[in-house]
């Protein structure tokens, strides 16, 4: 039987942090798992080939946050940019924004900076899909999370630029492994 829960996998050849997601619950619950720490001024970048499940994660992510089950959470490709609003939390006392964009059709950094994508991480968490390679022009610091099909499933791998934050993302996993 696979499991619910994401699953520990060795490291990439990078030395990133892997999971393995053999069901759609482990992803739905790794989605719910990254709501527990990813707050306002957040950026989650989310790499992974074309229906390797960045959208579905992005919805698992959302409805951790409290958006409602009525709002449909699908890809903004030709939006660019949906934005969606999520349960009251201490930094977000409202409720907090959740600006969902995808970069795919971007041709370079001055077209992702037309977006203002940057400047909203004051107010809301950014969650990016086709982000690679764009996080200095979104203002650095972003955990980034990249999805893999694989025969048994899709793995993700997980790598943030500051230690602390992927400790954070590791405790609220639960998997009981180190970063």
């Amino acid at each position: 039987m696979a499991s619910l829960d994401p699953v520990p996998l060795p490291p990439d050849r990078e030395g990133r942090l892997r999971l393995g997601l053999p069901t759609r619950r482990a992803t739905v619950r790794l989605g719910r798992r990254l709501a527990r720490v990813l707050d306002v001024g957040d950026l989650l970048l989310l790499a992974g080939d074309l229906a390797a499940g960045k959208t579905f994660l992005t919805r698992a992510l959302c409805r951790g946050l409290g958006v409602a089950d009525q709002v449909r959470i699908t890809s903004p490709s030709f939006a660019l940019v949906h934005e969606y609003s999520g349960a009251p939390s201490a930094a977000a006392p409202a409720g907090l924004a959740i600006v969902h964009a995808d970069l795919y059709r971007m041709g370079d950094a001055a077209d992702v900076t037309s977006l203002g994508l940057r400047e909203r991480r004051a107010d809301a968490l950014v969650v990016v899909e086709w982000g690679t390679g764009y996080a200095e022009a979104l203002g650095g610091g972003g955990l980034e999370l990249e999805l893999v099909v694989e025969d048994a499933g899709r793995s993700a791998s997980l790598w943030a630029s500051q230690a602390d934050q992927l400790a954070r993302v590791v405790e609220a996993i639960g998997l009981g492994i180190g970063s």
